[in-house]
């Protein structure tokens, strides 16, 4: 297999982008040598003021992170402090992330990685620590489905390519990591699901189980993790302005349809999901794991009632 090309810079049309890593796994990349030339001893974080949200020494890896949510929350870590290896299964989109990172006076690392493959997330995070010396935080964001019916109708495919891309990778990527952040004794690992994984969801059944299954390995995993000094949590969108809803968000009857579900009474945007990462991220949940925080608007405080219900089981799903 060839050699990572350790010394590829490239800028969003290919160019040289000082600071900006390229590394194609999906390409036969072998595997970086890992390591962690940081101290492993535990530091109390700065007591209150805006400080304790700083990300500053820390680096993360961000999945999905070429558009949409993935995108927002790789942007606003770095804002925060953070170095960020972005990934994705494509290097264009990426390239632009990775320059606006780079903007903002962090390093930045671009990875592509097919999640649906647990050897290319080995070599992914592989790299991540062998350029930053490290991880701190890991953002599972990627996700999505390619088939929307009633489960009758679903094909033994269809089910199993969901699940794979949005539980199994995350499991993955938990696997991938988790070894290196217990042993080094730190660690925050946020798991983006779905509000869709609280209740059934019509017409996308796998979708729903796949983010109920995230939420639950979630849990699992903070209660084994947390004597080892990781964090395990969930984030979970709810109706949110993304490349997977654009059909939706495009279309006024379903649109207005399905604000009426939404006490805030509006699309959330991929920046709405910024401020929870970065608390997560930081130190100023160093007592949290183990929870879900539902960025939803008030969705899933609210009883939407059969109008909801009708809509969803037209096959109108805006999820």
């Amino acid at each position: 297999m060839p050699p990572v090309p350790q010394n590829r810079r490239v800028g969003p049309n290919g160019d040289a982008s000082p600071g900006v890593r390229l590394l194609r796994i999906h390409e036969d990349a072998t595997p970086a040598t890992a390591g962690d030339n940081r101290s492993t001893e535990w530091s109390a974080p700065p007591e209150g003021g805006p400080e304790v949200f700083g990300l500053d020494g820390k680096s993360a890896v961000v999945t999905g992170a070429s558009r949409g949510i993935g995108r927002a929350v790789a942007l606003g870590l770095a804002r925060a402090g953070a170095n960020v290896a972005v990934l994705a299964r494509g290097t264009s989109a990426l390239a632009e992330v990775a320059k606006e990172i780079e903007a903002s006076g962090r390093r930045a690392l671009v990875l592509t990685c097919d999640i649906d493959r647990p050897d290319e997330i080995d070599q992914a995070v592989a790299a991540a620590r062998d350029e930053f010396g490290g991880i701190d935080v890991v953002v599972n964001n990627a996700g999505g489905f390619s088939h929307v019916g009633p489960f009758l109708e679903m094909t033994p495919a269809d089910w199993t390519q969901i699940l794979r891309t949005n539980l199994d990778s995350v499991a993955h990527m938990c696997r991938a990591v988790g070894g290196y952040l217990t042993t080094v004794g730190r660690g925050s690992v946020i798991n983006v699901a779905s509000v869709g994984g609280y209740n059934g969801v019509p017409m996308l059944s796998p979708y729903a189980v796949a983010k109920a299954g995230v939420i639950s390995l979630s849990r699992t995993l903070a209660v084994e993790w947390a004597a080892s000094g990781v964090r395990v949590n969930v984030i979970a969108p709810g109706w949110t302005r993304t490349r997977l809803t654009r059909s939706f968000a495009g279309n006024p009857e379903l649109a207005d349809g399905l604000i009426q579900s939404v006490p805030m009474g509006r699309w959330g945007e991929p920046d709405d999901l910024v401020g929870a990462a970065v608390y997560l991220a930081s130190d100023a949940s160093r007592m949290v794991t183990g929870a879900c925080l539902t960025v939803d608007g008030g969705v899933t405080a609210y009883d939407t009632g059969p109008a909801m219900i009708d809509m969803l089981s037209a096959g109108r799903v805006p999820i």
